[in-house]
């Protein structure tokens, strides 16, 4: 039995958080559509975070404190035997 393959066409995903959207080609299936500024309509994705909005690709992604944590793990359950 053969399948049909998912319908590839042009699709808007847009980022409401960042105030950015973009045009490109995929399969996500959706009910909702935008007009682009082109005059014609897409389907649009409704993303939560993109490229504009991720911290580590904005610069403000936070610094993890792997030294602090370590030693609040040996502090709690001791260093381990070498």
């Amino acid at each position: 039995m053969a399948q049909d393959n998912p319908d590839y066409r042009p699709v808007v995903f847009r980022d409401k958080a960042a105030g950015y959207a973009f045009l490109t080609r995929s399969t996500a299936r959706t009910d909702a559509t935008i007009e682009w500024d082109d005059g014609e309509t897409y389907p649009v994705v409704d993303v939560e975070i993109s490229a504009e909005s991720h911290p580590f690709y904005t610069g403000k992604a936070r610094t993890v404190d792997t030294e602090g944590r370590v030693a609040a793990f040996e502090r709690r359950y001791g260093k381990g035997e070498d």
